[in-house]
């Protein structure tokens, strides 16, 4: 299923027309591959990079002179130069001072096609710890190969035909990580019997949907990124602080009166008493003043509130103690011990 969607996807970018623009180049178009850069100053990957434009003139041309003569033009100058990266497959540009001679840019360039560099396998999954692809140290998911010092590298059966032309000894590849972003050489030794399928025990993938991705701390252009639209007109209008700053909401009756419109210069009209219902007192601080002052009335209220009884008149006097009942017998003693069984009653 996926090679069919390879070389289907494959099948649409050779049907592409070519791009006239820098920003857009296509995978047949030519560029400068970088090889070498000795010039710290200059933030070019090798292998990676590739000058596809000078000061907004795209490359079409396979003559190398044009573009070390347009160089010499900007000697003691700055030119700016449009340059594609095979991670992610973006392009940006980039200003660089150009140093009069003997001085020299540094840069060692190879005129190549972009889709020089689509000719890599991602290692999907390794198996078997067993298999060859485990012992010489390769990683799945993250590691991609990208070719060979042994020979170059194009189509998808290229690899397969270094292999097993290496069966039995050292075979060195060149493998990037993109969990680290790092290039590294990684020797092997292809063979078979080892227990599994292949020579080398790990499943591959080739074609558009496996080429290499951003490197790392660049910026991902994800679907969905773009949220509002600035062109659009804003339902907030923008104006200074202290303005109104939301438009007002339409009313839900049109029929409805407006407000009457207010002068000013006039004194607004002063509104008719109305009877309402005396409101329970509230402490609140008075202009300037603090909180002691209301700490103080309120404790003041409760003070006076302790002293008010809740009946009017002499209060009641306390019940009688226990042991004052013989003493109250012995002031009446007309008065029987007996009272009686309960619920009798005696008419008067």
């Amino acid at each position: 299923m996926f090679g069919a969607l390879n070389r289907f996807i494959a099948r649409l970018d050779s049907d592409q027309p070519a791009q006239s623009s820098a920003q857009n180049p296509g995978d047949n178009t030519l560029g400068f591959q970088v090889l070498r850069n000795t010039n710290k100053e200059l933030p070019l990957e090798p292998w990676f990079d590739f000058i596809v434009g000078i000061n907004g003139h795209l490359i079409e041309s396979p003559d190398a002179g044009l573009f070390t003569t347009e160089i010499g033009n900007c000697a003691g100058n700055y030119c700016s130069l449009d340059l594609w990266s095979a991670k992610g497959q973006r392009t940006h540009q980039l200003t660089i001072a150009v140093p009069t001679l003997p001085d020299s840019l540094g840069l060692t360039l190879q005129l190549a096609p972009l889709n020089s560099t689509f000719n890599i396998w991602h290692i999907l999954t390794i198996p078997s710890p067993l298999s060859p692809a485990h012992i010489s140290g390769l990683l799945p998911h993250s590691d991609y190969i990208l070719g060979s010092p042994s020979g170059t590298l194009r189509g998808e059966a290229a690899l397969g035909e270094l292999v097993e032309d290496h069966l039995n000894r050292t075979l060195v590849l060149w493998v990037y990580n993109s969990e680290f972003d790092v290039v590294r050489e990684v020797e092997l030794v292809p063979r078979r019997g080892w227990g599994g399928d292949g020579a080398l025990g790990a499943v591959l993938g080739y074609g558009a949907l496996h080429r290499l991705p951003v490197g790392i701390g660049e910026e991902v252009q994800a679907p969905g990124e773009h949220l509002f639209d600035a062109s659009a007109e804003p339902n907030i209008s923008e104006k200074a602080y202290g303005g109104s700053s939301i438009d007002p909401m339409p009313a839900s009756n049109p029929n409805l009166a407006p407000p009457p419109m207010i002068n000013p210069q006039v004194e607004p009209p002063s509104a008719a008493p109305v009877r309402t219902k005396k409101a329970r007192h509230q402490l609140t601080a008075a202009p300037g003043s603090g909180f002691d002052e209301i700490f103080a009335e309120g404790e003041k209220k409760s003070k006076e509130n302790d002293y008010v009884s809740s009946r009017k008149g002499t209060a009641l006097p306390p019940p009688p103690k226990l042991g004052s009942a013989s003493t109250a017998l012995e002031q009446h003693p007309g008065t029987s011990g007996d009272l009686g069984e309960p619920g009798e009653a005696e008419e008067s």
